[in-house]
């Protein structure tokens, strides 16, 4: 399933790409529905920034995802690769324990507005490849993945005011 955001910041391609990166801020955030991450990976050279978390979903799971699941925790690692100069990036969330049956890809773009302002887009696909199920899971799933990028933007702005 596609999905699309888009959010505006009175900052820098660059402050906002290098917040979007830093563990400190990540690891401090509370997004609905998930326990803080815990950083996995994290490497800077130069513009080039890659940050790792892993997340556990500790909200309450609608019928469709408990059979998707079976029980078992749901946890996934979010990878972020941003070149910090250029604003372009991607963001990969594969599930962990369900075989590659879960993932979704997006491209990150973070584009000049203004002498101090942006805006950044983050476009990708969210799958979940199992028969008959997979689409209402779909559903039921990135509407709360939307919420979290809309909170992560608000918290971004908040940070970037200080």
């Amino acid at each position: 399933m596609h999905f699309e955001r888009e959010h505006e910041f009175a900052a820098s391609v660059e402050r906002v790409a290098t917040l979007m990166s830093d563990p400190a801020f990540q690891t401090a955030l509370e997004l609905p529905d998930l326990s803080r991450p815990t950083v996995v990976t994290h490497e800077v050279d130069g513009d080039a920034h890659r940050l790792t978390l892993r997340y556990q979903y500790v909200g309450q799971l609608d019928p469709i995802a408990q059979k998707v699941v079976g029980g078992r925790a749901i946890s996934w690692v979010q990878d972020l690769r941003i070149d910090v100069a250029t604003g372009a990036g991607t963001l990969g969330f594969p599930a962990d324990g369900v075989g590659g049956r879960a993932d979704g890809t997006a491209t990150v773009t973070i584009t000049a507005t203004g002498d101090a302002a942006c805006r950044r887009r983050i476009s990708g696909d969210f799958r979940i490849k199992i028969p008959l199920l997979g689409g209402k899971a779909e559903r039921a799933i990135v509407p709360g993945l939307l919420r979290r990028l809309d909170v992560e933007a608000e918290a971004l702005a908040a940070e970037l005011a200080r």
